[in-house]
């Protein structure tokens, strides 16, 4: 019983990092990537227009493959890569909580800057599914099947 249930744990995994991936990737898309391309030079990273794009298709791209279930670990590679980076250039400084109440106030919480821990969940997430495999729905799946089969 316990193994058959086991075997549904890739699943919730890979459906949340596709997502969250292409949303954050879609977000900076549909703000400008020339914004974030400024975020990039004003934190003096080099070629930053081109690692802004880089940054943004790997996002949408990556949590596409991740979503559905196609080529995992090698999408798994690049993600981990800006999972790393936002951790050291960006989240480092914020210490490990995601999240930092600051105060209530009539207009709702007030939240600080995150740490860390979100980008450590998802490199968790990312490498229990390079180890397990995309698990049952993934169209690496049905091709697997159909080669089987011819």
């Amino acid at each position: 019983m316990k193994d058959s249930l086991a075997r549904w744990a890739p699943l919730p995994l890979r459906l949340i990092v596709g997502y969250g991936f292409m949303e954050h990737g879609l977000a900076k898309l549909s703000k400008g990537p020339d914004k974030f391309a400024a975020l990039l030079h004003a934190m003096h990273v080099p070629a930053f227009h081109w690692m802004a794009w880089l940054t943004i298709l790997t996002e949408i791209l990556g949590g596409a493959a991740v979503l559905l279930g196609v080529a995992v670990a090698a999408a798994s590679v690049p993600m981990a890569m800006v999972l790393l980076v936002a951790i050291f250039t960006v989240h480092l400084p914020y210490g490990f909580s995601s999240i930092k109440l600051i105060a209530v106030t009539a207009a709702g919480a007030q939240f600080g800057p995150p740490g860390y821990e979100c980008d450590l969940l998802y490199l968790a997430c990312l490498a229990a599914l390079v180890c397990s495999g995309p698990g049952p729905f993934a169209v690496e799946g049905v091709f697997r099947r159909r080669q089987k089969v011819a």
